[in-house]
């Protein structure tokens, strides 16, 4: 092959492998958070490899967009993996101040290998616009209102349909990929077995970088919405406590049949019982259950115990008042004896 022959070739695999195995260690990794330095430090090795096996592809020129797919020679098949794979591992990166330049450069990748997959006509698919939606016209409101941007029902069934399909081709692929991988790496599959190979992985990340690219133009949307695309979304310091939610105005009803009636004359505002209202602060935190006494911080359970005891003393203190106070109108206005009935007379 064209790779080999120039004498770089076994760096330029070399330099593949081990950006593929570093992206395969992050991806099915035994650490459980993706943030852990040591494997922040697996993505940034992983990176630097393929990186340089991509320039060194662009140098030897191994592929241009108008040669046929029988051009490729079967070794040099899985050079074209490379963006998909920097585009994966791209995102794997973690610093939430960049989030937004490092979606945008994983989509960049992922669309550069969905469109030279395109030209050798690899997988049959829709080739997703180059930039993420909002883009171009970040400033003008959609074409044909807000209605537009609403997908259709149809729409929606028939790419869930896609879905599904894809899912089922997803997992075809991955189990002949399986089955072919040791017996390619073993050594003992002839040339159009290790064509075929490649094409199917490819065609598993033509897939992947479909997917990817739909979830990446999500996220942007939310991350644009929020304008927090430059600076991270962790609060400034000394905003720690929490944030209560304004109320929205509403209607407060006793029952859901005023509810109703009410919520009919004004159609802009939400009506809400007494006991939804109720229910919604205590969910919010703000209207404590009246039966749990609230506990200050740092106070000892003994300590919880006398006050409440207190309280007690206190609330009995004021029933035995009023008791006293009742028993003494009482005879205020009732002679002594009344009621007796033994002594008539």
């Amino acid at each position: 092959s064209m790779a080999e022959g120039a004498g770089t070739g076994p760096r330029l695999a070399e330099l593949l492998a081990a950006g593929r195995r570093l992206w395969e260690e992050v991806e099915t990794g035994a650490e459980p958070s993706t943030g852990a330095p040591a494997v922040q430090d697996k993505v940034r090795q992983g990176l630097d490899a393929l990186r340089r096996a991509a320039a060194m592809v662009e140098q030897l020129d191994l592929f241009s967009e108008n040669e046929e797919l029988e051009e490729i020679a079967s070794a040099d098949l899985k050079y074209l993996l490379l963006p998909a794979l920097l585009g994966a591992l791209t995102l794997k990166q973690v610093d939430l101040s960049r989030r937004l330049e490092h979606l945008e450069s994983a989509r960049a990748q992922f669309w550069r290998f969905l469109k030279l997959c395109s030209s050798y006509g690899l997988g049959s698919f829709h080739l997703p616009p180059a930039s993420p939606p909002g883009e171009e016209d970040a400033g003008s409101p959609s074409p044909g209102g807000p209605s537009a941007a609403q997908p259709s029902l149809v729409a929606m069934a028939s790419s869930r349909q896609a879905k599904i399909e894809r899912y089922k081709q997803k997992k075809e692929l991955e189990n002949r990929l399986a089955s072919m991988g040791t017996f390619v790496e073993s050594g003992q599959a002839d040339e159009d077995q290790i064509r075929e190979f490649y094409i199917l992985q490819i065609q598993k990340w033509i897939n992947t970088s479909l997917e990817e690219i739909e979830s990446i133009d999500q996220e942007m949307i939310i991350l644009r919405s929020r304008g927090t695309g430059k600076q991270p979304s962790a609060p400034p310091h000394g905003t720690s406590r929490q944030v209560r939610t304004p109320l929205k105005p509403f209607i407060l009803t006793r029952d859901a049949a005023q509810a109703k009636v009410f919520g009919a004359g004004y159609p802009g505002l939400p009506t809400m019982t007494v006991d939804d209202w109720y229910e919604q602060r205590r969910r919010q935190g703000v209207v404590s259950g009246q039966s749990t006494p609230q506990r200050a911080p740092g106070i000892t359970d003994e300590e919880l115990q006398k006050q409440q005891q207190e309280k007690k003393e206190e609330e009995d203190d004021e029933e035995a008042l009023q008791k006293a106070r009742n028993w003494d109108d009482w005879k205020d206005t009732h002679p002594r004896g009344y009621g007796n009935r033994q002594n008539v007379g």
